[in-house]
């Protein structure tokens, strides 16, 4: 898709072409973990991310992750899947990305790690039976789809009774500013919520989006984001925080945050 407005249909193809992209332009995100991380999540030191720089707290996961069965839900990239892999986890990885995939791939073959990997869309978790997991760990990438409650009703539905759902978020009132400028140094509140690559940019700045490849985004509101979680089912336990390490507006508040939801 190289030029005029994608649909809201066709997100989800451009989104994969975009990572596929990503992939092979090196986006930090794609770059799987190298053998001495593997190394030591066997030794059980270990840490993943949800969002960009604080690591998970590993209360948020089970004492012993041996035999646990994880779902890294829209979490490709050779990253946290093969880290909780070599913790012990049975680890599946979804995501809509045939190139993210092939990273968790290229990693389980190089370390002698058992990861499945399926490709779909974190809306729709039919490939997998009810109560199939014990903890399904989905970073910062509900940004790429324009509606979430799909992903929460999916993910509680393929958890088991005491089973949680670790995510990571946006803050949604990141998206009011105009983040190039802010990165020049000058703060300006630009644009309305909910902000979509679709709908906010002009058809210019879009263009350039395209032609670029990048991946489109979407801003949620907090209803959406926890409050989604609730009305699927979830129970709430914990909460935290983060910050992305460049973005100017950063230095004013929190653009990240995570929560550990549990079905009861």
């Amino acid at each position: 898709m190289s030029e005029g407005k994608p649909k809201q249909a066709d997100v989800r193809e451009y989104n994969r072409e975009a990572w596929n992209r990503q992939v092979e332009e090196g986006n930090p995100w794609t770059r799987p973990v190298s053998h001495e991380e593997v190394e030591a999540a066997r030794r059980g030191e270990w840490s993943v991310l949800l969002t960009e720089t604080k690591p998970v707290p590993r209360d948020w996961f089970p004492a012993d992750l041996a035999g646990v069965d994880l779902l890294c839900l829209a979490s490709g990239g050779g990253q946290q899947g093969p880290i909780l892999a070599a913790a012990g986890a049975r680890v599946t990885v979804y995501d809509n990305s045939t190139r993210q995939l092939g990273q968790d791939r290229a990693v389980a073959d190089r370390e002698g790690l058992e990861i499945e990997t399926v490709e779909g869309d974190m809306r729709d978790l039919s490939a997998f039976a009810n109560a199939r997991f014990d903890l399904v760990f989905h970073p910062v990438s509900n940004i790429f789809v324009p509606d979430l409650q799909p992903v929460w009703e999916e993910a509680y539905r393929v958890l088991r009774p005491g089973g949680a759902l670790l995510a990571g978020f946006v803050t949604p009132h990141l998206y009011i500013f105009d983040l190039p400028r802010a990165d020049e140094g000058e703060i300006v509140v630009r644009h309305s919520l909910p902000y979509s690559d679709l709908d906010s940019l002009t058809a210019e700045e879009r263009q350039v989006y395209i032609d670029r490849g990048d991946p489109l985004e979407f801003s949620h509101t907090l209803e959406e984001c926890i409050g989604g979680q609730l009305a699927a089912g979830f129970r709430l336990t914990a909460f935290y925080d983060d910050a992305h390490r460049t973005f100017a507006v950063a230095k004013h508040f929190p653009t990240y945050f995570a929560t550990r939801a549990v079905k009861p």
